[in-house]
């Protein structure tokens, strides 16, 4: 038998019956490295060798780390994600990988981690209990559950299990790119996609009755802008009196205020698309008016007291409204008028009435901020009943 050439690679069987190759490759560091190889069959460990050859005579580097997912998540949240994306982005995918990933998948390794790894784990996620987590120690009932004696049956709703899919998706992409791995094992499993429910939506005189019974109250302003304009709950806290023209007519969007580790935090707006420029209608122009006189009165009464922040939207101290505490207003108004609706779909509604009003989607998309028009269709537009009997009866006539 002829000598093997340098490199070559060698193949030999260990006394526990598996066979052991090993091989020269360069690797993502830059320097040759020998790594070896296992398997079954004698077969199996050469064509293991011939890919590994194949992908270095390609000038593709062979990763070489044994990093765990765990560590790697945590790396990834800090020198990444903190970095590059938002604050509230950076809370979102700390909480899925600290309640999720590095529990369910934080052990693996990285450069060995599968695909059915993956799916089998979202698998199991999706149909666990998740107040005892049944399926991952069945053995042990939380409180609420042993009332009952078994698993209450709390399942992840479909959009979590696909944001534990996405900013796993994500992590591993990055690795991606590093050269950590060389391929992106989640893009591989396929997740269900979630069921978008269209918003409540008012009707115009719903619309009307809630202006008219919001009129007595110091954010009524905040309503108006919210019905006529469709700007989100933080867009409407972060707005600052110098976005807005009231002699020209217009309004920039082009700040949000949300709460992020426990802190009021002013940001960007949700999405690029976001970021938008507003002719104002008549009725939002008197409501800032009497909304900008009515929050001067308060300086006065608050004095030494008062905090210019310059926002339109604040407390009587004239600090920033806390997103969640906008219920207070909300929720007692809602229930005057018999609405179960939340404060969201106000924005809702003015998306679907401007469609009803026959204006163009990609005009309501200016308006909203959406980032996609798809986004404008799919979840917020729909006709009203009188708007479909109108259609319907229109193909009728001309049928008939």
């Amino acid at each position: 038998m002829s000598k093997r050439a340098n490199g070559e690679g060698s193949i030999t069987r260990r006394k526990d019956g598996l066979y052991h190759g090993r091989v020269y490759v360069t690797t993502t560091a830059g320097v040759p490295k020998r790594l070896s190889v296992y398997g079954k069959t004698r077969e199996e460990v050469h064509e293991k060798i011939t890919a590994l050859q194949a992908q270095d005579n390609q000038g593709i580097p062979t990763p070489d780390t044994n990093v765990r997912l765990s560590e790697y998540l945590t790396y990834w949240l800090a020198t990444v994600v903190r970095v590059n994306r938002r604050p509230k982005t950076h809370q979102g995918y700390e909480s899925v990988v600290r309640v999720h990933l590095i529990p369910g998948l934080g052990t693996k390794k990285i450069r060995t981690l599968r695909a059915a790894d993956v799916r089998t784990w979202l698998a199991r996620v999706a149909a666990a209990c998740q107040c005892c987590k049944n399926g991952w120690d069945a053995t042990r009932l939380h409180p609420r559950c042993c009332a009952v004696g078994e698993c209450c049956e709390t399942r992840l709703s479909r959009r979590m299990v696909q944001s534990i899919h996405a900013v796993l998706r994500n992590a591993l992409e990055s690795a991606v790119r590093e050269e950590l791995i060389l391929r992106n094992v989640a893009k591989l499993v396929q997740v269900p996609t979630p069921d978008y429910s269209t918003g409540k939506g008012l009707s115009v005189p719903q619309a009307r009755l809630l202006l008219k019974a919001a009129s007595t109250d110091r954010l009524h302003a905040l309503y108006v802008l919210a019905l006529a304009m469709g700007l989100r709950r933080g867009e409407l806290l972060g707005l600052h009196w110098s976005a807005i023209d009231l002699e020209r007519g217009s309004l920039i969007v082009s700040s949000n205020l949300q709460r992020v580790d426990g802190a009021l935090q002013l940001g960007p707006t949700k999405t690029l698309s976001s970021l938008r420029t507003l002719p104002l209608p008549p009725v939002v122009v008197t409501a800032l008016q009497g909304h900008r006189e009515a929050q001067a009165q308060e300086r006065v009464a608050a004095g030494d007291r008062w905090k210019d922040t310059g926002l339109v939207f604040t407390s009587r101290v004239g600090t920033a409204i806390e997103p969640d505490n906008l219920r207070r207003s909300w929720y007692p108004l809602r229930d005057r008028l018999g609405l179960t609706l939340r404060f969201h779909d106000l924005r809702h509604t003015c998306v679907t009435l401007l469609l009803d009003l026959g204006v163009p989607p990609h005009i309501v998309r200016q308006i909203a901020g959406h980032s996609d028009i798809g986004v404008t269709m799919k979840v917020y537009a729909h006709a009203s009943l009188d708007e479909q009997r109108k259609a319907l009866g229109s193909l009728s006539d001309r049928l008939s």
